[in-house]
């Protein structure tokens, strides 16, 4: 029987979740849905100097907001917890020293003023300093001094780091998901910090451990910790544990294509790369895509398509239809570039397949704002006639103000429309519309359509006067609709006041 799918998103709460996070935490989602697994978070808060007040819960809000919820994590405990590193810190220093009595590992006490002597060193050498095989037996650590030496100094309080001895002279061929075969050189590895002088492990080592002790069969990452794949099979391997298999997805681009998608970008270019607001240290803020008027659905769609292709052209897809067509095998290796444009896109074929009512119900705010307090059926025919025209309920009112409020001044450009005999044509047809009983839109048009042959005069000569008369400029949907919702009354009283205004 094959091992459970369980894949993780496990952030840093250092700030707000960028997109890029956001698709990574959608990608392991789709992938253990699609497999019948489990979708955990995990907080790896271990650098406890980064740590951010509120960007914990602003992971959890986002998360739940996409309609990506995990199944087990903080405030969903299963049998793997605490899924906060902080609170599992106790442990890692076991695995630490395991490393330590196998001879995977060993205590360094370099000071970080001596390893900066030593860079600015090898700097001026033309060299790059790299603390592995060509200099550990020459530095300050356990493995040029006696074991006796070393006891005595950490019972003596001296401040050390538990680094990780990289094997020399091998090539390591490994396995992606989504690159294929990939190899690394064990002597081009630095032996990094697993374990801190503050009691606390580094990245790396609460990773491994993490991931084996939550029975993690795949995990699915940024291609930034590529470079880390190498460390991390050889902790496994160090360990005598079975490693999950990785797949390392690729970049999300700057829309000029050129280098990683950043914050700057976003304000530079006004669109959002977080998934909801946040507010800064500084008390500014940064755009988030629920508050620009994004709908969850849409963020979901166009992440989806930013390095993943289906196999075909369709591009509108439910969340039941991206679990059952995500396959890591169809993610691309090459970055995907960022199109604020095309993201809007998918929101406006979102928004105009929104029922009505739900429309309706969020437009209303608007309109008790500016103090207009109409019927809810009056506001969803509002929503029906010009939703098309939108992509987020925010462009409601410019498209459909006058359905509420009466124009009080006339496009410019629009009234060159208006000829000389345009003010008694309109009286006259002022009261053929008086004069109609059946107010509803297809009668209203046969009835004006029927005046305007019998006057012989052109369409546009008479229906788009009555446009701007109506409206104010010559937007908005069918006249005929416009007409029959806001009723014969207004209709007229409408056409009167523009006679006289222009």
């Amino acid at each position: 029987m094959s091992k459970q799918v369980r894949v993780r998103f496990a952030p840093s709460p250092t700030g707000p979740l960028h997109i890029g996070g956001v698709r990574t935490a959608l990608f392991n989602y789709l992938f253990a849905k699609k497999n019948n697994g489990v979708f955990y978070l995990r907080i790896e808060d271990t650098d406890q100097n980064r740590f951010v007040p509120g960007a914990e819960e602003y992971i959890i809000e986002a998360l739940n907001w996409l309609g990506i919820p995990f199944d087990e994590g903080i405030g969903k405990e299963g049998k793997y917890g605490p899924y906060r590193q902080s609170e599992r810190k106790e442990m890692y220093r076991q695995y630490a020293e395991q490393l330590i009595n196998t001879g995977w590992a060993y205590y360094a006490f370099d000071t970080a003023e001596d390893l900066d002597a030593l860079r600015k060193q090898e700097e001026a050498e033309g060299k790059t300093f790299i603390y592995n095989h060509t200099n550990r037996d020459k530095l300050d650590n356990s493995l040029r001094i006696s074991k006796e030496e070393t006891e005595k100094r950490i019972a003596a309080g001296e401040e050390y780091v538990i680094r990780f001895k990289i094997p020399v002279g091998e090539t390591l061929f490994l396995k992606d998901i989504i690159r294929g075969d990939v190899k690394f050189e064990t002597n081009l590895l630095d032996d990094k910090v697993l374990f801190k002088s503050d009691g606390m492990p580094t990245y790396h080592l609460a990773n491994i451990v993490d991931d084996h002790l939550m029975e993690t069969s795949h995990v699915i990452r940024g291609e930034e910790w590529l470079p880390s794949l190498p460390l991390h099979s050889l902790l496994y391997r160090a360990f005598n544990w079975e490693a999950p298999e990785f797949a390392h997805l690729p970049l999300i681009l700057k829309p000029v294509g050129n280098g990683k998608l950043s914050k700057r970008d976003g304000d530079k270019m006004g669109f959002p790369v977080f998934p909801l607001e946040w507010t800064n240290a500084d008390g500014s803020k940064s755009s988030g895509y629920r508050e620009e008027g994004f709908l969850p659905e849409a963020v979901v769609n166009f992440l989806s398509l930013l390095g993943w292709n289906p196999g075909n052209d369709q591009e509108l897809f439910t969340l039941e239809e991206l679990i059952q067509s995500f396959d890591l095998e169809r993610v691309h290796k090459a970055g995907a570039k960022f199109d604020p444009e095309k993201n809007k896109w998918f929101n406006h074929q979102y928004f105009i397949r929104q029922d009505n009512s739900t429309l309706a119900s969020q437009f209303n705010h608007t309109l008790l704002e500016k103090g207009i307090n109409k019927p809810v059926d009056y506001v969803e025919q509002v929503v029906g006639l010009v939703k098309e025209r939108a992509t987020f309920t925010s462009e409601l009112w410019d498209l459909s103000d006058f359905f509420f409020i009466s124009p009080t001044e006339y496009d410019e450009k629009a009234k060159k429309n208006w000829k000389e005999d345009t003010g008694a044509l309109l009286s006259d047809l002022s009261d053929v519309i008086n004069n109609t009983m059946d107010f509803s839109s297809q009668n209203l048009e046969t009835v004006i359509k029927a005046w305007i042959n019998e006057k012989e005069v052109g369409m546009g000569k008479v229906m788009q006067p009555l446009r701007l008369s109506l409206v104010g400029s010559l937007k908005g949907p069918h006249l005929f609709d416009i007409m029959a919702l806001i009723g014969k009354e207004d209709t007229v009283n409408r056409i009167k006041k523009a006679v006289e205004a222009l």
